[in-house]
């Protein structure tokens, strides 16, 4: 007799567009597994019938929303014995979709965790991108307003990394308008959208010329935006370090203090950026 597999929870890479992606290790364990938990039942119903594999009374809905509520049932279920398999609606659970939750559940209970490997419209937008893949940065989606997505931008701004990150159709536009702002019009940039689809579009250019692509056209589909490396920065001149001085003195910092911030900021001597704010100190107008 052939030893029942013990339970366990399974991701399961699911295709980005093209169905017939689905691999066959992927169909063999969404037909033996005790319970599907899909992000969107729907997607994963035309998938499985895509595949030939019956939904039944399977298939179950694990969304963003209840993912922590049902990480409690599927530990308990797994303990049971039985696997359970989690799929979103495209690609690698867990990457910007519900599954990371269900993992450290898991892990925490001590119960397995496994992984079928699948497409991934990050890695397929990197390498398609004509970018350098040597290094690289996956941002996900950024906040939409607010101090979060000022500190993100800046930080991609700096990055020496390529930088990927997903981008809604309704949004596409005005990030692309900051990140030509805050990286700069000529920084490169790669632009995917439908991968592995009858309208597949992959734009190559300048985040200006992005800028204007999109206004080009209504944006539609999830974007997949490839973001090149922050080019490497000269010796800072005298000019960008006293103003880095004159802004940190005038934010309430001491004179040793605001030298340490912009030596380390700009990476100048310490010496030179002291010598700095020194001159401006002593330069300010006495008030008696």
């Amino acid at each position: 007799m052939s030893e029942q597999p013990t339970g366990a929870l399974v991701l399961v890479g699911t295709p980005i567009g093209n169905l017939d992606d689905l691999t066959p290790r992927a169909v063999e364990l969404l037909r033996a597994a005790d319970v599907i938990a899909a992000e969107d039942t729907r997607r994963t119903r035309a998938l499985l019938s895509h595949a030939g594999i019956p939904a039944g009374r399977r298939l179950r809905a694990v969304h963003a929303h209840s993912e922590a509520a049902a990480a409690e049932r599927i530990v308990g279920e797994i303990r049971d014995g039985d696997r359970v398999a989690v799929v979103t609606d495209a690609g690698m659970p867990g990457i910007s979709d519900p599954g990371a939750v269900l993992v450290r559940a898991c892990l925490d209970a001590g119960l397995p965790v496994e992984v079928v490997p699948g497409p991934s419209a990050a890695l397929t937008a990197l390498v398609v991108s004509g970018l350098p893949t040597e290094r690289f940065v996956f941002e996900g989606f950024l906040p939409r307003k607010g101090r979060a997505r000022t500190e993100r931008l800046a930080v991609i701004a700096d990055e020496p990394r390529t930088t990927v990150l997903f981008e809604a159709p309704t949004r596409v536009r005005a990030t692309l308008g900051d990140l030509a702002r805050v990286c700069g019009a000529e920084r490169p940039v790669a632009m995917a959208r439908e991968l592995t689809k009858k309208f597949e579009e992959v734009w190559r250019g300048t985040l200006a010329g992005a800028s204007a692509h999109a206004e080009s056209a209504e944006p539609r589909g999830e974007y997949v935006i490839v973001i090149g490396p922050a080019p490497e920065r000269g010796p800072a001149g005298d000019a960008e370090v006293e103003a880095a001085v004159r802004a940190a003195l005038a934010d309430g910092r001491s004179t040793r203090d605001a030298a340490a911030d912009v030596a380390a900021a700009l990476g100048v001597e310490r010496r030179r950026a002291y010598a700095a704010a020194t001159r401006l100190k002593a330069s300010r107008p006495r008030v008696d």
